[in-house]
């Protein structure tokens, strides 16, 4: 059975803030995904395979997904 913490590993990312500058339109246009601007970080949530998709987007783009 999945865990609560897996399953929410699988649909969100969390970034520092400053990480994501000029990429927000990217993600949004190019993936079905939901940006939330949560002050100092940026939550990034979608289903496990748009997240998959944009963790890798992101990765081609220098930043680091942990």
């Amino acid at each position: 059975m999945a865990t609560a913490s897996r399953l929410r590993d699988s649909t969100q990312i969390l970034l520092p803030a400053d990480d994501i500058d000029g990429l927000g339109g990217a993600l949004s246009d190019r993936f079905t995904v939901t940006i939330r601007d949560e002050g100092s970080q940026f939550r990034i949530i979608g289903s496990p395979v748009e997240i998959k998709q944009a963790s890798a987007f992101l990765a081609r783009n220098g930043i680091a997904i942990e």
